[in-house]
C-alpha cells in the first residue's frame, strides 16, 4: 500500500549503461522514502486499536505483517464485524502482489541464500521502487536495506504510539479518528494509478466494493472488489484482439491482390 510504486523505477538490470550513483545519494533518497513513509504507521496504530485490538496485537501485526495495506484491510475488516478468516483471507490477496516484488528483487539484488530470507520480509513497494530506480546492483543494495531497516523501525515505532494514543483517548469514533487508515490508504494509493487501465480497476473495486457492502457480510466486499483486476485485463485483452484483428482486415488491397496474383 505504501507510497511508492514498484513500476516507478523500471531500471534495467546493473551496468546497464546509466550513470553511477553515490553511495550517499542513494541512502539520502532511501531515508526521505522511508521516513516519509514510516510516519504513516501512526494512523494503523491508532486504526487497530480503534478495531479493538490491543496494544500487543496491533504491535504484532507490524512486526510480523509489515505490509501496510493488509494491516489497514484486516483491522478494518474486524472493525466492521467481519469474520477473522474473511478478513485475514483479504489481507492475504492483498499481500500477494509482494511476491512478484521478490521474483524480481532476487535477480537484481543477488543476496547470499543465507540473507534471502530475512530479506524478503522487507520486500514491500518502498523497498521494490527505490532498489530498481538504482543503476547498479551495489547502489540497489544499499537502498533495499536503508528503505527497509528505516521503514521497518519507525513503522513499528509509530504503530505503538499510535495505539497507545488511541487507547489513552478512549473511543476513537468521537474524534473522528476512526478515519485516519482509510485517508492514508488513499493517499498513497491516488499517486499509483498512473494508466486508464489502473483507474478502471480502482473505479470498478469501488463499485463493487460500495454497491455490496450492505449485502454481504463485513469483509467478504473487500474480496470480490479483486475480481475488478482480471475482469479489466480480460477487456484489455480482447478490445486489443479486435484491434489487430481490424488492422489485418484493413490490409492494403493491392498487396493482398500481389499475393493473389503469385498464388495463380
Amino acid at each position: 500500500m505504501r507510497a511508492g510504486s514498484a513500476r516507478g523505477g523500471q531500471a534495467g538490470p546493473p551496468g546497464d549503461g546509466r550513470p553511477e550513483k553515490a553511495d550517499s545519494a542513494v541512502v539520502r533518497d532511501a531515508l526521505g522514502v522511508g521516513v516519509a513513509v514510516g510516519l504513516s504507521g501512526f494512523a494503523f496504530g491508532v486504526t487497530s486499536a480503534g478495531s479493538g485490538l490491543s496494544v500487543l496485537q496491533t504491535c504484532a501485526l507490524s512486526l510480523l505483517v509489515f505490509t501496510g495495506a493488509s494491516q489497514f484491510a484486516l483491522v478494518g475488516a474486524i472493525a466492521a464485524g467481519g469474520n477473522p478468516l474473511t478478513a485475514a483471507a483479504g489481507a492475504f490477496f492483498l499481500g500477494v502482489r509482494n511476491s512478484f516484488y521478490g521474483l524480481r528483487l532476487s535477480q537484481l539484488l543477488a543476496l547470499p541464500r543465507v540473507v534471502r530470507p530475512f530479506a524478503a520480509h522487507w520486500v514491500i513497494d518502498e523497498t521494490t521502487a527505490v532498489s530498481l530506480a538504482q543503476p547498479t546492483r551495489r547502489s540497489a543494495r544499499i537502498g533495499f536495506t536503508v528503505t527497509g531497516l528505516t521503514l521497518y523501525v519507525l513503522w513499528n515505532l509509530t504503530t505503538l504510539l499510535g495505539a497507545l494514543g488511541a487507547e489513552a483517548i478512549g473511543d476513537t469514533d468521537a474524534w473522528g479518528l476512526d478515519a485516519a487508515g482509510p485517508a492514508v490508504f488513499l493517499a498513497l494509493l491516488a499517486p499509483m494509478l498512473r494508466t486508464s487501465t489502473e483507474r478502471a480497476v480502482a473505479g470498478i473495486a469501488v463499485v463493487l466494493g460500495l454497491g455490496l457492502l450492505p449485502v454481504l457480510p463485513a469483509g467478504v466486499p473487500v474480496l470480490v472488489a479483486a475480481l475488478a483486476a482480471p475482469a479489466v485485463l480480460y477487456a484489455e485483452g480482447r478490445r486489443a484482439a479486435r484491434r489487430a484483428t481490424g488492422k489485418n482486415s484493413q490490409e492494403d488491397p493491392r498487396k493482398a491482390d500481389g499475393r493473389q496474383g503469385e498464388g495463380r
